[in-house]
């Protein structure tokens, strides 16, 4: 897809993938709309961009999500790129006995609003000359973190969803992107988590080279590995990563 001119709504856009993305559209000559949960957040990315436009949204809510499409499509008729990241990473012992209550809110969040915006913004975006939806999955859809099994799960019902909705819309002007990030140096999952990770701009610099040059399935380090693995290779990996159950 060409990087600009868009009129971009990235979640979870005030800080890792989310604000990387942000700022690479907007160096290509993009407008952008940034939402999340923390106001403050937002207004740190505001201060250091003072063009990007902020909207304080929790999008763990269904009616705040209703109320954000609502928002953006009235505020900026012109929208014409959802990029779907928000997300959170917790660690669960599934045989110790996990809180429903957590378990629902990662699931609402990873998943669930995904799929709503996407349904959202939908009828707007067909309206538009060059529309896409780009979904921001992970390679561990594919071979989970065995201690992360929700994030993993939805990531894995996010890619699922992601191929049926790019079939669905081909005959439309939607593009259907799908980027799969590794692990990232972000706070996902906490301060420090993956300070072993793939440097943000690394991997957000070469996500954006693929995404000009027209990739709907964007790709870096392991999850390029892990998106074209054969069933064995998962196997080997997924032994690889999580070692023996103690």
């Amino acid at each position: 897809m060409q990087l600009s001119p868009h009129i971009v709504l990235i979640t979870g856009g005030g800080s890792g993938i989310g604000r990387a993305l942000a700022e690479r559209f907007l160096q290509a000559g993009s407008e952008v709309i940034i939402c999340g949960r923390r106001e403050d957040v937002l207004r740190s990315a505001q201060q250091r961009h003072p063009e990007i436009h902020v909207k304080t949204c929790d999008i763990e809510d269904e009616a705040q999500r209703n109320e954000l499409a609502e928002w953006a499509i009235r505020t900026y008729p012109k929208l014409d790129v959802l990029v779907n990241n928000a997300g959170i990473q917790r660690r669960v012992r599934l045989a110790k006995g996990a809180d429903w209550r957590d378990v629902r809110q990662e699931i609402a969040i990873d998943l669930d609003a995904q799929i709503h915006l996407s349904l959202l913004f939908i009828p707007h975006l067909l309206e538009q000359a060059h529309p896409a939806i780009i979904n921001v999955t992970s390679g561990l859809a594919f071979v989970p973190l065995a201690s992360a099994p929700i994030y993993c799960a939805t990531k894995a019902a996010l890619h699922s969803f992601t191929l049926s909705l790019r079939h669905q819309l081909a005959s439309t002007p939607i593009e259907v992107i799908e980027l799969i990030p590794p692990a990232v140096n972000t706070d996902l999952g906490g301060a420090g988590v993956h300070a072993f990770a793939t440097p943000l701009d690394e991997f957000v610099d070469a996500a954006m080279t693929q995404l000009a040059a027209g990739a709907q399935e964007i790709t870096y380090g392991f999850s390029a590995q892990s998106s074209r693995a054969s069933r064995d290779e998962l196997r080997a990996i997924f032994a690889r990563m999580n070692g023996a159950e103690s």
